[in-house]
């Protein structure tokens, strides 16, 4: 998977493989210092079998010198396919999620010595060894996050009957809809006092 990367400050396009970017320049410039990328990755792994990318993922992200760190922000958006967790129908649904994460070096950049990462650092938010800014698995984390919550195709989707397993989305049945379940008939003798 390769993406083409146009890099705002100097209107050059190169490819980055794989969401990594190398940051060595950025690490040598001051506080405050910025890059501007904006990408499209035609490919990217699914994140679970059962989540499908059918559109590019694209975005406006940004990066900015903050001491030693890297802080990286952006809006990231694709769309899935994923099935409905009440009709069990297929469907699409443009996901859009924001990125705030901070990214710390191994190698100091001037005198290649190791430094120490912060006390509650995260293994997927270090800068590697040549300075290579890998956003894949952050990436890859906010999007599974994000279509986790994503559980219907409406709000108001009104599942499978129960009883025949007719969609009632798309036709009415005639199933009695206060069935009882014969395993839980015995519990509706019992009553409750106020």
């Amino acid at each position: 998977m390769a993406l083409c990367v146009d890099v705002m400050q100097h209107n050059i396009k190169y490819i980055v493989p794989e969401l990594q970017f190398n940051v060595s320049q950025l690490l040598k410039e001051t506080t405050g210092a910025t890059r501007n990328y904006t990408f499209s990755v035609d490919t990217f792994d699914t994140l679970d079998e059962d989540v499908v990318f059918v559109s590019p993922l694209v975005g406006n992200i940004q990066f900015l010198r903050t001491g030693s760190d890297i802080l990286v922000t952006g809006t990231l958006e694709t769309t899935i396919e994923k099935s409905c967790g009440r009709c069990l129908q297929d469907f699409t649904k443009v996901v859009v999620v924001e990125l705030e994460e901070l990214f710390y070096p191994t190698i100091d950049v001037f005198t290649a010595s190791s430094l120490a990462p912060p006390p509650d650092a995260d293994e997927a938010n270090k800068i590697s060894e040549q300075h290579i800014l890998d956003l894949f698995e952050v990436v890859r984390q906010v999007f599974l996050l994000e279509t986790e919550s994503i559980r219907y195709c409406k709000p108001n989707c009104k599942g499978l009957c129960p009883q025949c397993g007719q969609d009632r989305n798309t036709t009415a049945c005639n199933c009695e809809e206060d069935a009882i379940d014969i395993r839980w008939a015995g519990l509706s003798n019992l009553k409750i006092d106020d």
